[in-house]
């Protein structure tokens, strides 16, 4: 069985340095700067994952590819292992070798989040009418990993004066403050940051609101 690791192995791990954890698992993103030249990326990162026969999601477009690692040997969650770590090092070593550089910055990712009194009723709709599936206990994901996730939180009663879908942002810990400092600077407010520097709530004009959330990168263990 696949041991998982916690955001803080994996950062710690050697040669992971381009990488940051978010939802979904450890993910880069390589500016290169043309189609051409990512497109030689991709073909040696499916090179290296075929021969540790351990794929990464990768997206491919004109100004750059982002490259996402989770082990799905650990799920029901998407969680890290040493494989990732591994994979990761390897791939950051196939991008310096073309002279591409990696940006941080253009790490993210998110989901929607439902506030349910009876999670157990209410999932199954949003994974029928999204064409989605469940993924253990909690989130309904899509199959193909190519639209955000929905989780699904449990009310302790009903809400009716306040929204109860939200978007959580996951972003690298390192850039959570500035992006919450632009949203607010963008006519929004602070509802709670009382999870800081684990997540923030915020709500834009009319009231709808937001996590930024970094705290998968803040784990530790």
């Amino acid at each position: 069985m696949v041991e998982a690791i916690s955001p803080q192995r994996f950062h710690s791990s050697p040669g992971v340095e381009d990488w940051r954890v978010v939802f979904g698992g450890a993910s880069a993103y390589f500016a290169t700067g043309s189609f051409a030249v990512g497109a030689q990326l991709v073909a040696k990162i499916a090179e290296l994952a075929d021969a540790a026969n351990h794929h990464p999601d990768v997206d491919l477009r004109y100004p750059g590819v982002l490259v996402r690692l989770t082990t799905h040997e650990v799920m029901p969650e998407a969680l890290l292992s040493d494989r990732d770590a591994a994979l990761a090092a390897q791939i950051s070593e196939a991008a310096r070798e073309l002279g591409v550089a990696t940006d941080p910055t253009k790490v993210q990712t998110f989901q929607l989040t439902i506030d349910a009194l009876d999670i157990e009723k209410v999932r199954p709709f949003w994974a029928a009418v999204l064409g989605y599936t469940e993924r253990g206990d909690g989130d309904v994901v899509d199959p193909g990993a190519f639209a955000p996730g929905i989780s699904f939180q449990q009310m302790d009663g009903p809400r009716p004066q306040r929204n109860r879908i939200h978007v959580d942002v996951s972003v690298p810990a390192q850039l959570a403050q500035a992006r919450v400092d632009a949203a607010l600077a963008a006519g929004g407010s602070l509802v709670t940051d009382a999870h800081a520097p684990y997540w923030w709530t915020l709500a834009d004009p009319e009231g709808n609101e937001v996590d930024v959330a970094p705290w998968m990168d803040s784990w530790t263990g």
